[in-house]
């Protein structure tokens, strides 16, 4: 998923944003989707997308490690996801020299 969102600890990232990418894994018990091949099934990945989309795009926040945390959150409410694994990129981060972005992947299990 990509964002053009408006996080970060300088100024100008709050002002003109910028983009993040994220990635999501789930692991849950796909077995009842997977033999019946209905969306009522499984996880709808719409909805998903739209849990992560509300998190980006809604909130502002200085760290990385914040949008992964609250993302994970949300996806976890979800009964079914057991484990979520969340990977949240700034591919352009201003670091003060040559970099390929900078990248946060946090893995959040459902409390027993």
């Amino acid at each position: 998923m990509i964002f053009h969102a408006y996080h970060g600890l300088e100024k100008h990232e709050m002002e003109n944003g910028q983009r993040f990418e994220v990635d999501i894994e789930m692991i849950y018990d796909a077995s009842v989707a997977a033999a019946s091949d209905k969306i009522r099934d499984t996880i709808d990945v719409r909805e998903i997308y739209e849990q992560v989309k509300q998190v980006v795009m809604k909130s502002r926040f200085y760290l990385i490690e914040t949008i992964s945390q609250r993302i994970a959150e949300a996806i976890l409410n979800d009964i079914r996801v057991e484990e979520v694994n969340v990977r949240v990129r700034k591919p352009f981060a201003p670091l003060g020299g040559l970099a390929d972005g900078t990248e946060v992947e946090i893995v959040r299990k459902r409390p027993s």
